[in-house]
């Protein structure tokens, strides 16, 4: 039996899990960190809470399974964001601004009026916002007192495989991701915009390979660490919403997925016929050059419903929670929440949204307060859809959710009754690393 690893540095967690070839789990293993919030609307991690979280969550579950003959081990991540900034000895310079972080708006402002969303849109396929990448790039050039001093940006998964192999890469996906820096019909870096906005070349990875290449081998040192053999294969992987949704299985135009953890990411693939600005467009997790991978969601999802409980129910879990709400009706009697805690990304685009609950009255009641946010995840899901449908891409009537808030059988009816969909979910809440291994059992030598 060949056995495969496969590994998703998320927001809060980094999840490992061994499956053999039959995508049979045989361990699993989750080491949990946080986020570093300086300010409102910052949001920011360092590359050793990264590095410590793979190296811990996948140790744990090697050994759990007690087999150090893996055929290949596959590295999925969050979103970029900026990328973390390393100088010339590769040494980070400072945390990385994660997707969550909204700071950069008079950067986008200035996207805005100096080369223009139309232009924008022309050559990358997507829409100028706090979120992406390349306006978080600008902001750190416009403030970072050491920008002239670095050298390489790379995203989580990138930066922990090159410590794990010495390699320099990143995948198409995760390029494509980072937004108004990368030509979405060349499959490659902007050169035109790189020099537009004075960002230098030299910050981005020379190679750009499938989320199925081999970047390298495994280095003796992290072979020691993590008690696997030197040598072994270590795959690209891509964008943890992209391999969570090759993970349910979509490789065809139609299939759409949900991904609901932290925040949430819808997400559906297409040939590129049908970009629109209200979505995020990048290459796929398969086959990138030529299926592109259209997405939306919320900002935040499973983040406020932790921080209701946290606040207002700090002895209570979650489940508990929702046994209080299934005993109000749909609608939570008038109960509304706007779930926009840190602005809203696509489709909405606007940093400046902020959360709020409507409709109390001296009648409503913790359980309604709580069902009403459930229901905004629905509606933010919703309208996502819509947005797709209105672009024409098409969609089939039928709706994947993975996640760890699959859990909650209130919010996948609330799905299903208000989408007039049939809800689907995995089995395993360990979604983008049932990916990776998929990747990894398909990997390909670069």
């Amino acid at each position: 039996m060949r056995y495969f690893a496969g590994v998703d540095i998320g927001t809060s967690s980094t999840k490992a899990i061994i499956t053999d070839e039959n995508l049979n789990i045989v361990a699993e293993a989750t080491a949990h960190y946080g986020v570093d919030m300086p300010k409102p609307l910052f949001a920011e991690q360092r590359a050793e809470v990264w590095l410590k979280g793979f190296t811990q969550a996948l140790s744990e579950a090697v050994n759990k399974a007690n087999v150090r003959d893996i055929e290949a081990v596959c590295v999925s991540g969050l979103y970029g964001g900026s990328g973390v900034p390393l100088d010339s000895a590769m040494e980070p310079l400072s945390p990385a601004l994660i997707w969550m972080d909204k700071r950069a708006t008079q950067e986008t402002e200035w996207v805005k009026e100096h080369i223009g969303v139309e232009k924008l849109f022309e050559i990358t396929g997507n829409y100028v916002d706090p979120y992406f990448g390349f306006t978080k790039i600008l902001w750190l050039k416009n403030h970072h007192p050491d920008w002239k001093k670095f050298k390489l940006l790379l995203t989580p998964k990138d930066y922990v495989i090159y410590k794990l192999t010495g390699e320099i890469a990143i995948d198409y996906s995760s390029a494509g991701n980072i937004g108004g820096v990368f030509d979405l019909k060349k499959r490659n870096w902007s050169e035109e915009l790189l020099k537009e906005m004075e960002i230098p070349r030299h910050l981005f990875p020379d190679r750009i390979l499938p989320s199925n290449a081999v970047v390298g081998k495994l280095n003796s040192e992290f072979a020691s660490v993590l008690n696997l053999k030197e040598g072994t294969p270590i795959v690209s992987g891509g964008i943890d919403a992209a391999v969570a949704t090759y993970a349910t299985g979509v490789e065809k135009s139609g299939d759409h997925v949900a991904m609901i953890g932290t925040s949430m990411c819808w997400g559906t693939i297409h040939d590129g016929r049908y970009l629109t600005p209200k979505m995020v467009n990048m290459p796929y997790v398969i086959e990138p050059l030529k299926n592109i991978y259209s997405f939306g969601g919320a900002t935040t999802a499973g983040a406020i419903l932790e921080w209701f409980r946290k606040e207002f129910a700090p002895d209570q879990t979650l489940q508990e929670l929702e046994e209080e709400a299934k005993k109000v009706p749909a609608g939570a009697e008038g109960v509304k929440v706007e779930p926009y805690f840190m602005g809203e990304r696509a489709p909405l685009w606007d940093p400046n949204l902020r959360g709020k609950i409507t409709g109390l009255t001296l009648s409503t009641t913790r359980a309604h307060v709580y069902r009403a946010f459930l229901e905004s995840l629905a509606e933010s899901l919703r309208l996502n859809v819509q947005t797709a449908k209105e672009a024409s891409i098409p969609l089939k009537d039928e709706i994947y959710v993975v996640g760890g808030v699959t859990k909650s059988e209130l919010l996948m009816q609330t799905i299903a009754d208000l989408l007039k969909m049939k809800v689907k979910t995995l089995s395993s809440t360990l979604d983008a690393p049932i990916g990776d291994v998929k990747l990894a059992i398909n990997r390909i030598e670069a």
